[in-house]
């Protein structure tokens, strides 16, 4: 019955070989498919990948320019800054340069020059919002006043300032200079 069952068995053998023949041709058939199909994808992928650097590095050198240009541009706003008011300020020098080299000096002509040459220098501050503070009879202020004296009196109440020995000054609502002032106390009694 062994016998029997090894000849059965035999010719079965050949057809289980091609099968598994065909089956392995056919696995090597979808392995190499599958491995074209990832070669593609890796393919892409790297082109993918590359574009996406070259994005990034001129994305870098634009940042990079862009850096170097603001800080040329800020170097030139510190630069210049001031330019336009100095430009401004040269004809009050030259108004008082004028006025100084005047030979024949009659002082009511030299008191109106000076009066024109100081509204000329209070239209170049008003031109660049540098106003002055006077804040005589105001409320004493410590943030925008610097008390000189404090002076008793009966006229004014306390803390009112009742004499301005130097105008104070803003520039954009900020205090450039604070006015210099007297100050009320109330008498002793």
């Amino acid at each position: 019955m062994s016998d029997s069952n090894q000849t059965e068995e035999q010719p079965e053998q050949p057809e289980q070989l091609s099968e598994d023949a065909a089956d392995a041709s056919s696995a090597d058939q979808d392995t190499d498919n599958m491995v074209d199909e990832a070669g593609d994808e890796l393919t892409e992928l790297r082109e993918k990948a590359e574009a996406n650097w070259q994005l990034y590095v001129r994305a870098q050198a634009e940042m990079e320019n862009l850096r170097r240009r603001s800080e040329k541009d800020l170097e030139n706003a510190h630069k210049f800054a001031l330019e336009k008011f100095a430009s401004e300020l040269l004809a009050v020098k030259d108004s008082l340069e004028l006025g100084l080299s005047a030979t024949d000096v009659d002082v009511d002509k030299l008191r109106e020059g000076s009066e024109l040459t100081l509204k000329m220098l209070a239209q170049a501050l008003a031109k660049f919002n540098i106003i002055d503070v006077d804040p005589m009879g105001e409320s004493f202020d410590p943030n925008s006043h610097q008390a000189m004296t404090m002076q008793e009196t009966a006229e004014h109440a306390p803390n009112t300032v009742i004499a301005v020995m130097q105008k104070g000054y803003l520039i954009n609502d900020r205090l450039l200079r604070p006015a210099m002032v007297v100050v009320a106390k109330a008498p002793k009694e």
